[in-house]
């Protein structure tokens, strides 16, 4: 698994952004993706994850109703749809695999084994 984040950018407080993850290594089917952020000066946070197989999702409270993980299997590819963006949501995020081959929805960084690099999400009030 190789992962690669993009889609980031500066946005005001109620707008949207669409990040993306694409895998450029081995397809794989039976594993979690995760989305995490990261603001300076804070621990590394869950956001939201789905198992590539069935589609299952689990969101943090915090973006619940706001944000929406998906996955496009013929291109490889997870998404974090995040709409009604507010200052909090500032952040570094990074995509990452679980691929323990465990059925689950981990919100554990330590459960994940494979990252991407980090998209930077900016939001003004």
């Amino acid at each position: 698994v190789q992962l690669q984040a993009s889609g980031g950018g500066l946005v005001q407080a109620g707008g949207s952004l669409r990040l993306s993850c694409t895998n450029s290594g081995r397809a794989l089917s039976n594993i979690g993706m995760g989305w995490f952020r990261q603001a300076p000066g804070r621990e590394r946070e869950f956001v939201a994850s789905i198992r590539l197989k069935n589609a299952w999702t689990y969101y943090a409270d915090s973006v619940k109703g706001r944000f929406t993980i998906s996955r496009d299997a013929a291109k490889n590819t997870v998404y974090l749809a995040m709409d009604m963006l507010k200052p909090e949501d500032t952040a570094v995020y990074y995509c990452a695999a679980d691929q323990s081959g465990l059925y689950r929805l981990s919100p554990r960084p330590a459960d994940y084994d494979s990252w991407g690099q980090g998209t930077q999400v900016t939001v003004s009030s």
